[in-house]
């Protein structure tokens, strides 16, 4: 049982990073991998009642992989950890079967309470390299959260996340199989932030040009209606206001 986990394990590694050569290369050179298998004996250490005993295994593993699992997590099968170098994974974190962290990656507490206080993450779900996951929140099955985001609320599945706070930028069409993004960055993926701000510079250019109308109308106006040209001027800005839904 424990040699066929340890193959499936080195075998989602093969499948999912390029840069892997060999089996006997990963297992040897992979600290995500050696950060997993530590994990699994500090929390068979913490199942048992001998916490003290998982938390210095889960330690030195820290020390030497750089990677910081808490014993008390919940891990499924085929977990890689690309690059392996400061991520954090808290006490009662949950992690589905099939998902990938890369580098820099938190899954962190927002409460002092001993209760749920860190994340959940569901099947296929990939995480880039410095994203936040703060809070007993949920990430659905298929999510991507994006490099550096920070998110801090529930993520529905196939949703992919970006920003501080992270936003929902666009759906997952495919299985992880077939659609497997690096860093959690699918090609092509829009910027919430940036349509926003063109939304806002296309209204601004709207508005400038209906300031820059009504201001010829009122020259217009000045230079061959006299007093009339008021009336005319309130006339039209009331047709213009319903054609725009002013």
């Amino acid at each position: 049982m424990v040699f066929k986990r340890l193959r499936e394990d080195i075998d989602a590694i093969m499948h999912r990073d390029p840069a892997a050569r060999s089996r006997l290369e990963v297992l040897l050179c992979y600290p995500g991998l050696h950060a997993l298998l530590a994990y699994r004996l500090s929390h068979g250490l913490w199942k048992r009642g001998w916490p003290t005993a998982a938390r210095v295994v889960s330690h030195f593993a820290k020390v030497f992989t750089g990677v910081e699992i808490h014993p008390g997590a919940t891990i499924g099968r085929r977990f890689f950890i690309d690059h392996a170098t400061g991520v954090v994974i808290g006490e009662t974190a949950e992690i589905g079967h099939d998902v990938t962290l890369y580098q820099g990656v938190t899954l962190g507490g927002t409460s002092l309470d001993m209760g749920k206080r860190h994340p959940t993450l569901e099947d296929g779900v990939i995480v880039g390299a410095g994203a936040q996951v703060l809070g007993p929140l949920t990430v659905g099955a298929g999510a991507r959260i994006g490099a550096n985001a920070v998110v801090i609320s529930d993520v529905p599945p196939g949703a992919t996340m970006v920003g501080i706070p992270a936003r929902i930028a666009g759906r997952a069409k495919k299985s992880m199989e077939d659609d497997f993004c690096s860093y959690g960055m699918p090609g092509g993926l829009p910027d919430p932030i940036a349509n926003l701000l063109n939304g806002m510079m296309d209204e601004m250019r709207r508005l400038n040009a209906r300031v820059v109308e009504l201001e010829g109308r009122v020259n217009d106006g000045g230079e061959g209606a006299g007093d009339g040209a008021t009336p005319r001027l309130v006339e039209d800005t009331a047709r213009d206001d319903a054609r725009y839904n002013v």
